[in-house]
């Protein structure tokens, strides 16, 4: 390379193939030995060399600046439990709703309302299901009162 007087010589690029003058710097071969031969032995591909990487993208740019990562994308999983088990065993729904209210207060996930209707839902079939309890026993005593009255 002629370079103009007063000016430092650049180094040469290591992405540039070496020119005919100057002298070359061999890069060490990465390729993998094929089975049978002890490694560090220089290999010879049939079909040529193993075609270069990628570069790799910058670090931390993964999407619009102000966006934070969520932390689990989506409602709270113990607010869901909550409203599941309104239906299917109420007092459990209420142990999960109070837990997940806890959980979504401390994290700030989503969920407040699934846990809320959850809560509302168990506490309702739970004094439903009370009552109904408590019918059967009285119908039970009264049923049993009659009967031993006749004798």
């Amino acid at each position: 390379m002629s370079q103009p007087p007063g000016e430092p010589e650049q180094p040469p690029s290591p992405y540039e193939p070496p020119s005919h003058g100057q002298p070359s710097h061999e890069q060490p071969s990465h390729e993998q030995p094929s089975y049978g031969q002890p490694y560090g032995q220089p290999q010879h591909s049939q079909w040529g060399q193993q075609p270069p990487y990628a570069p790799q993208p910058p670090y931390g740019q993964y999407g619009p600046p102000g966006q934070g990562p969520h932390p689990r994308g989506g409602p709270n999983v113990l607010a869901i439990l909550s409203l599941v088990f309104a239906f299917v065993f109420a007092p459990a729904g209420i142990v999960c709703g109070h837990l997940a209210k806890r959980q979504i207060r401390q994290t700030g996930e989503e969920g407040d309302q699934l846990a809320t209707w959850g809560l509302i839902l168990s506490y309702v079939f739970t004094a439903i299901g009370l009552i109904v309890c408590c019918g059967w026993i009285g119908l039970a005593i009264w049923a049993h009162s009659e009967n031993g009255n006749y004798r």
